[in-house]
Parts: structure tokens; C-alpha cells; sequence
């Protein structure tokens, strides 16, 4: 079994940050991301005059009562053969944690996940003129270029091709994604979550081909737990509440752009993960505490091709970093020619660390 998991950066950021730099984040915590969160919520549907969509089958809203607008907004569409039923945990959850959810039904509850990614594209509609209906309850609540998708199975795949179809999308929650030969170029944030045992969407023909076939610019995070099914990820229940304290940060970082759940993703979520048999990823975020290069030590060129030349008397070792705090390289700065060699890292934002400092370096 596979077992690869991100380390966490905090010693970069208590090394180089006063305290009060994490003031402002004092109230996002793993403990905050409660099930459900702090807000109550209410519901709508046609019945109360929400739209009613052509490319999709019936709508669910679920919105907090008590919460501070303007909000945030996903649309989530279930798999083939399957009822809204079976995503529904989703939009209590994330309402009672401030984001407006529609849960959508399917014309045909067989089609594939290019329709479902039409009904995605619909639901978001939806929510664009609920925004302007009149006496809704909604009405001009709603950041409508704060858009986010999710589905499950087919529905994930559905989601991922809906991003593609619309680059104003801000993030993607793919719940065991089912879609074979996928075309998924498009720079939406997303999350996939796989289950290790999935034998509908096995994962190695599926979510690891979505990750992988997801450009390496775009911010992408593969989470698969450990003797998973392809239910696994339905409620934000799954993997002991990990897939719902993820999927919440991971929106909450990039649609609701809030860089407090950066830290929180990279030292605490993904660096301890017990749950999970696979966690692969490649995404860059505003890490709270690491600084832009602002030292004695001077480092050229950056960006770079590959090769880095450091302008330091020192004789030290040196750890280079990915955004999400995986040591990828080491090694000792010695003579008088000090090089480090980035050749064989993706093009991409790392973190070099050199004695007490930490330097952002892009590699070309």
C-alpha cells in the first residue's frame, strides 16, 4: 500500500514571523470546522420561487440564516442511476459554514458527465438571478464571481469538465470522479478525493488521471483514503471527517479567498493525515508566515530554468520545499561556487530554506 503524505511548514513560519501575524487567524482552527458549523440554515426550492433550470431536474438551496454576506455559492450534482439524496449531507454542511449550496437533480438520472456538467453550469445560473429576484432571500447576498462545482462519481467527472466549460469557476470538489480519456484543461483549484478501494471508479483510472491530466499551473490537491469505497466521499463524514474539513478549506481558501486556511491545510490537514493511502499535490498559497526574499543571502536567477546560484559566505546545508511543505531536495552549500540544482522539480513555486532564512523561488 502507498503511503505519501505532505510535511508541514510550520517550523518555516514560527522561524521568521512575530505572533501577531496570526492574530487575524486565531478563529480558523481543525476545531472550527465543525459538522455542522456555526450557522443555522434554511432551505429553498421552485416552490418558493426559486428558478427552475432547463439543463437540470429540480433545486435545493441552503443558505445560513445568521451568517454575514455577501456569500459564496457551489453547485453539486450527484452520480449515474442516482437521486440528489445522495450528496445531500453536503449542503447543510457547508451552509452552517457560510457557503450557499444548490444541490441539483439530472433530467435523466443516466446521463453522462458532460450533461451533468450543463446542469452545473445551469444551477450556477440559478444562483446568479436569485441574487436579483426580488423578495428573495438572497437577493443581493451573493458574490456571483465566487462560484464553486462539485459532484459525485460521474457527477465529479460532470464537475471537472464544468470548469473547463467556464474559467470563471473559482474551485472544484470532485468526489470519486468517474470519467475515462478526460479533457480537463482548465485552471480551477481543485480537490479530488478518492477511495483506495473504489471498484466503480477505481482510482488509478480515474481520480489519479484527473489529477494528472489537471495542468500542473493549476492549483490540484488527489486525497484517496485508505480501504475507501465509491461512496466514501457522498458526506463530509468520510474518512472520519477529513473529506468535509478539506473539501470546506480548500473552498474556503480559494472561493472565498481567506489564506488563513492555507496553514491550516499545509500543517495541520494534509500533514496529518492518518486516514488517507495517497495524498498528491501540487498548489501554491499565500503560506502565512513565509516571506518573499528579503535577506542578506541573494539567489540567481529567479525565476529560474534549473540552476540556482547562492551569494553567501556561508558553508550550510539547504532544503528546498513544495508549497504544501514536502522536502523534495537537500544538500550542503560548500567552496566557493554554491549551486543548487532545480532541474529536476516541475515548473512551479518552491520554498528554499538556508540557515534561518526561507526564500520563495520559482522554477520555470
Amino acid at each position: 500500500m502507498k503511503k505519501t503524505y505532505a510535511l508541514a511548514l510550520l517550523f518555516l513560519a514560527t522561524s521568521i514571523v512575530p505572533t501577531a501575524s496570526f492574530a487575524q487567524c486565531d478563529d480558523v482552527t481543525i476545531a472550527s470546522l465543525t459538522n455542522p458549523g456555526p450557522f443555522e440554515i434554511a432551505t429553498l426550492t421552485e416552490a418558493d420561487g426559486l428558478r427552475n433550470g432547463s439543463d437540470y431536474l429540480g433545486a435545493t438551496v441552503y443558505y445560513p440564516t445568521n451568517a454575514t454576506p455577501p456569500f459564496a455559492s457551489i453547485a453539486i450534482v450527484p452520480g449515474f442511476n442516482s437521486f440528489p439524496e445522495s450528496v445531500e449531507d453536503w449542503g447543510p454542511f457547508y451552509a452552517s459554514h457560510g457557503i450557499v449550496t444548490i444541490i441539483i437533480g439530472t433530467n435523466s438520472i443516466f446521463e453522462f458527465p458532460e450533461d451533468r456538467a450543463i446542469g452545473l453550469l445551469d444551477a450556477l445560473e440559478t444562483m446568479r438571478q436569485e441574487n436579483t429576484r426580488t423578495g428573495s432571500p438572497l437577493e443581493n447576498n451573493l458574490d456571483v464571481d465566487k462560484f464553486a462545482v462539485s459532484g459525485w462519481s460521474m457527477g465529479g467527472g460532470g464537475a471537472q469538465r464544468a470548469a473547463v466549460l467556464d474559467n470563471t469557476i473559482k474551485g472544484v470538489v470532485a468526489l470519486c470522479p468517474w470519467l475515462p480519456n478526460p479533457d480537463l484543461n482548465h485552471n480551477s483549484p481543485v480537490v479530488i478525493f478518492s477511495g483506495e478501494n473504489d471498484g466503480v471508479a477505481p482510482p488509478d483510472i480515474h481520480a489519479n488521471v484527473h489529477y494528472n491530466d489537471t495542468p500542473e499551473s493549476t492549483n490540484k490537491l488527489l486525497f484517496e483514503i485508505d480501504n475507501g469505497d465509491h461512496s466514501v466521499a457522498n458526506t463530509p463524514n468520510g474518512g472520519n471527517g477529513a473529506i468535509g474539513r478539506i473539501a470546506l478549506s480548500w473552498l474556503k481558501l480559494y472561493v472565498e479567498e481567506n489564506d488563513c486556511y492555507c496553514p491550516l491545510l499545509t500543517d495541520d490537514l494534509l500533514a496529518d493525515a492518518t486516514v488517507a493511502s495517497d495524498i498528491q499535490s501540487s498548489f501554491e498559497c499565500e503560506l502565512l508566515g513565509v516571506a518573499e526574499q528579503t535577506t542578506p543571502i541573494n539567489i540567481f536567477p529567479n525565476p529560474t530554468d534549473g540552476l540556482l546560484s547562492i551569494n553567501t559566505q556561508q558553508q550550510t546545508p539547504f532544503y528546498v520545499f513544495s508549497p504544501v511543505g514536502q522536502l523534495l531536495l537537500e544538500g550542503q552549500l560548500q567552496g566557493n561556487e554554491k549551486q543548487i540544482d532545480l532541474s529536476s522539480l516541475n515548473a512551479g513555486v518552491y520554498y528554499l530554506r538556508i540557515g534561518q532564512e526561507t526564500i520563495k523561488v520559482v522554477k520555470k
